[in-house]
């Protein structure tokens, strides 16, 4: 068996999907590249049911907030993990706030199911097609997303860290 390399993965994935494979890079060793909403589903299946490559475990599916990015201000992450080669690849999918749809990889990957629900929960991406895309860790009657980054770290109104109190 051959050792598989990132760069193989990327050389392949760009001639399969060409443009839609971009901002290929690789910190720490970790082959990372960004995608649409829609090649996600066609990129994790494509690798999940390659001969060779065989990315049938998904590590993890996260969310993240990066308020001063216009029209790309939510991002999911997808870590897939070959265990036949023991190589990783993290993928990205950048979405504007005011539409954050993408399709559900439950299809493709069980573990996908509760990932998606915290996301969701946490971040307000909607992951089209889930079966049951709900709050998972918060109360049903929430009405923001907690890890949004839309509010300040601290109650702006708190009195008691003011120099006055500490004799300066």
């Amino acid at each position: 068996m051959a050792v598989l390399t990132s760069q193989i993965v990327i050389d392949d994935l760009v001639g399969k999907f060409g443009e839609a494979i971009s901002e290929v890079y690789e910190p720490y060793g970790l082959m990372t590249f960004t995608t649409t909403r829609e090649q996600i589903v066609p990129v994790l299946e494509y690798l999940y049911f390659h001969n060779q490559f065989r990315f049938q475990f998904l590590t993890d599916l996260c969310g993240v907030h990066f308020p001063d990015n216009a029209g790309k201000e939510l991002c999911v992450t997808y870590h897939v993990h070959s265990l036949v080669h023991n190589v990783r690849v993290r993928i990205k999918v950048y979405l504007p706030i005011e539409n954050p749809t993408v399709p559900t990889a439950s299809k493709i990957f069980a573990s996908a199911n509760w990932q998606e629900r915290e996301t969701y929960d946490f971040y307000g991406i909607i992951f089209e097609g889930h079966p049951r895309l709900a709050r998972i860790l918060n109360v049903d009657d929430m009405d923001y997303f907690p890890l949004r980054k839309e509010y300040p770290l601290e109650d702006q109104t708190r009195r008691d860290k003011e120099d006055l109190f500490f004799g300066r």
